[in-house]
């Protein structure tokens, strides 16, 4: 197997298994409890409330026109992936639903918005890691950002999603359902963060300092890592400054501190969290 199709493979295979953890979060803990997290899934909740018409159906019928709409509006080469993650997303929920009951794996509405919430978010990490995404309201804010490029992607989603939010409490005829659904929506994000970015991050040093020479060589020889030196210059003072630019690992991060200070104790330092460094002495970096 070469390696692009082993990469498609796994690409695919993280796609497959986000897209179950998504349907059953949606179904064991949301739809029973209306709690309705932003996008078209949450839509789909609501929907359901009102008319008895099943997730996966409302879930297809509002992605297809979306995913034609795409290809017109921002071309083929979103596509494939996108395609992928919508059908296993309706087919998950359709499987999920074939029962003769439908499931609720707790009535505590809290429980239900945490527990719901991680395992979306596990489902939407592991879905953006292969790549793809599930249509829904990623694949409009994309398109409306395309048409009117004053808005951002960002704040279309916000927008949908606190709309669909809302709606949850009215349908519900409970202000408490949409604070759930808010609570809901929040974990799922910070999970898919989490599951997206990892705990594999580094830290980024910039040293501001008037010794660059003795500190350079102090870190290539004590902790083994590169060094650059930038140039700047200091508004105040008029003088040209040095600026090293180290990035080191979490366990490094100490050791690099008393370094800098036992050399130039008059130093300045900025320390900065990095989620994904690319490069020799980090990840390596892997053509697609």
């Amino acid at each position: 197997m070469s390696k692009n199709m082993y990469k498609s493979l796994v690409s695919y295979i993280l796609l497959t298994f986000g897209t179950f953890f998504i349907a059953a979060g949606l179904l064991l803990f949301l739809e029973p409890n209306t709690i309705a997290p932003g996008g078209v899934t949450g839509l789909a909740i609501i929907i359901k409330k009102l008319t008895g018409v099943e997730i996966y159906l409302t879930n297809l019928i509002v992605n297809i026109p979306l995913f034609i709409a795409g290809i017109y509006v921002l071309g083929r080469s979103f596509g494939v992936k996108t395609a992928y993650g919508t059908a296993a997303l309706s087919v998950f929920l359709w499987l999920f639903t074939t029962g003769e009951a439908s499931y609720m794996a707790t009535d505590d509405i809290l429980l239900a918005a945490i527990f719901g919430g991680i395992l979306v978010g596990v489902g939407i990490g592991l879905v953006f890691r292969g790549g793809g995404t599930t249509g829904g309201t990623d694949l409009g804010g994309a398109i409306l950002n395309k048409l009117y490029p004053g808005l951002s992607i960002a704040k279309m989603m916000m927008i949908l999603d606190l709309f669909v939010i809302a709606a949850a409490g009215i349908v519900d005829r409970k202000l408490e359902t949409s604070l759930y659904s808010m609570i809901g929506l929040y974990v799922l994000v910070k999970v898919a963060d989490f599951i997206v970015e990892g705990l594999d991050y580094s830290k980024s040093f910039h040293i501001v300092t008037d010794r660059p020479e003795e500190i350079g060589s102090v870190i290539i020889e004590k902790l083994g890592r590169g060094v650059t030196s930038l140039y700047g210059k200091g508004m105040y003072t008029g003088k040209d400054k040095q600026v090293l630019l180290v990035v080191v690992n979490r366990a490094q991060v100490s050791k690099l501190k008393d370094l800098v200070m036992e050399v130039d104790p008059r130093a300045f330092i900025m320390v900065s969290t990095t989620h994904e460094v690319l490069g020799e002495g980090f990840r390596e970096i892997v053509n697609p």
